[in-house]
């Protein structure tokens, strides 16, 4: 599963310029997979983890349904949070540069692409659904 996550990370990396990494992560901040250069993985994967909690939180409070995504703009650039299902959550970090458009985009495919990988590493196939 790893492998294919890696790829998917990779995939999104190209497909959107100025794109500097990210990671998929579970909600309770367990660290999956990672494209990342410059961050310490794992501690990124846990602060998503915390700021996940506040954004659910935070949507519930307001009424506005489940998380779906976050943003927040540094100074230096992006970082932005998708759901990728129930149980995880795709993080990817951006330079200022980056076509916020085209970020959410591709990061919605991209962590609906993850969601599915997801679900099928941990459903197993019935295997009379084969043919």
């Amino acid at each position: 599963m790893e492998t294919e996550l890696l790829a998917e990370l990779r995939a999104v990396k190209h497909r959107i310029p100025h794109l500097a990494g990210g990671l998929v992560a579970s909600v309770d901040g367990l660290l999956i997979a990672h494209d990342t250069h410059g961050a310490e993985p794992s501690g990124l994967a846990a602060m998503t983890a915390a700021s996940l909690s506040l954004a659910q939180r935070l949507a519930d409070t307001t009424g506005q349904g489940d998380f779906r995504e976050s943003l927040v703009r540094g100074e230096h650039g992006y970082i932005a949070t998708y759901a990728a299902g129930a149980s995880c959550v795709l993080t990817l970090l951006a330079h200022p540069d980056v076509n916020v458009g085209r970020l959410h985009l591709e990061a919605r495919r991209s962590a609906q692409r993850i969601a599915a990988l997801l679900t099928d590493t941990l459903v197993p196939k019935d295997p009379r659904d084969a043919g």
